[in-house]
């Protein structure tokens, strides 16, 4: 399937902003280690699901969540990842931050479950698990699609990443901001 034109209206389509929080959890550890994109992963809500599949933009921040403990669990590829619950974080990274957001199947690596993906950009000195993300979505870029190779994904993921960056800096999108500070 070819990428279609990326179209972003001038202000957040009907729908949006569509405000969400949730706590981070575990995904398939493709973002960080097969793709050098990685992800925070969310559960899928109703309201995340009604969503087309494919890739959209907005606002997230990060909280540390001080009322769980650390703890470590084995992923389904056998990594074992600790959950220090965000309490390392800097002042920086508890800043609100730019996001892109996928949400679907990832045809390319054939999930059997939907996934929510956030990719926060920003260079984070390590992982966060456990923490907590509010977020805004504020619009949509295309609908997932299928790649035949890895570096087509990885393409597409940073000309999404470009896209987001160069709409959140216009007016009505750089505006929400305060949706969730």
């Amino acid at each position: 399937m070819t990428r279609p034109e990326t179209v972003i209206p001038e202000t957040p389509a009907e729908g949006f902003p569509l405000i969400q929080e949730s706590h981070i959890i575990s995904g398939f550890g493709r973002g960080s280690s097969e793709l050098g994109i990685p992800t925070a992963n969310v559960p899928i809500n109703d309201s995340l699901n009604k969503l087309e599949t494919g890739i959209y933009f907005g606002w997230c921040k990060l909280v540390p969540d001080t009322s769980r403990g650390d703890h470590a669990e084995k992923r389904n590829d056998g990594q074992t990842v600790v959950f220090d619950n965000g309490k390392n974080l800097s002042e920086q990274e508890l800043e609100v931050l730019p996001m892109v957001m996928s949400i679907g199947w990832n045809p390319f690596y054939q999930n059997k479950e939907k996934a929510a993906e956030v990719h926060i950009m920003h260079k984070f000195k390590s992982n966060f698990y456990g923490a907590h993300i509010k977020y805004t979505v504020l619009g949509y870029i295309r609908p997932e699609l299928n790649y035949t190779t890895k570096e087509a994904l990885i393409n597409d993921i940073n000309l999404d990443i470009k896209i987001a960056l160069d709409a959140l800096q216009q007016g009505p999108y750089k505006s929400h901001v305060k949706d969730i500070n």
